[in-house]
């Protein structure tokens, strides 16, 4: 009597890629409250949804998971990439995506920097090469850099009152209204000659 074979079921696949940005999503979103020190694999894993194994699997360890929240490299890439005289739209348009369908904010991680000590330093270092260096680069004209910091600085207000203050008018808005009303704001320091100079 011969035994009855069944066909082995083939796993479930997990969409690898989608699961380690949930992850990043999830540190993020923890970094953005909680000190470095007082976050856990374990809380992570929990606001993520996976087990704290399957972290380990795919970054290594916390700092290693901690490392790419604290990066701005992959930010940078979407929130730099349009033309010059069309970026002050699109960088505020990314800003209000970003928070009102994805839950995450490309650049606000930064304003908890001083809440993470020595992680805080490297959250600077990396705010700083990474996005207003970067920006710095793709400027012509006179004050560069300080232009650039005045762009994101304008980006971040609008992050804070849109993400953590959640300005009421602002989320009543629709999102091309904002843009339409808040891209000149940060256009002016990207195009030279469009802001006010002092003789």
């Amino acid at each position: 009597m011969s035994a009855v074979s069944t066909p082995p079921t083939a796993p479930v696949r997990r969409d690898a890629e989608a699961t380690k940005a949930t992850i990043l999503k999830a540190a993020r979103h923890l970094l953005a409250r909680h000190a470095h020190g007082d976050i856990t694999l374990k809380a992570v894993a929990e606001r993520a949804g996976v087990s704290a194994p399957l972290i380990l699997k795919y970054f290594g360890n916390k700092d290693a998971l901690f490392a790419r929240v604290m990066s701005f490299e992959a930010d940078a890439d979407v929130l730099l990439d349009a033309p010059l005289d069309e970026l002050g739209a699109h960088m505020v348009r990314h800003v209000l995506f970003s928070q009102s369908q994805q839950g995450a904010d490309p650049l606000l991680r930064i304003v908890f920097a001083p809440l993470h000590g020595e992680q805080g330093d490297i959250l600077r270092a990396n705010f700083r090469t990474q996005v207003t260096e970067r920006l710095t680069a793709r400027l012509d004209g006179p004050d560069a850099g300080l232009r650039a910091e005045l762009a994101v600085a304008a980006l971040l207000g609008l992050g804070v009152i849109y993400g953590i203050a959640r300005g009421t008018e602002l989320r009543r808005a629709t999102l091309e209204d904002v843009v339409d009303r808040y891209a000149p704001a940060v256009q002016v320091h990207l195009t030279p000659g469009s802001g006010t100079r002092r003789s």
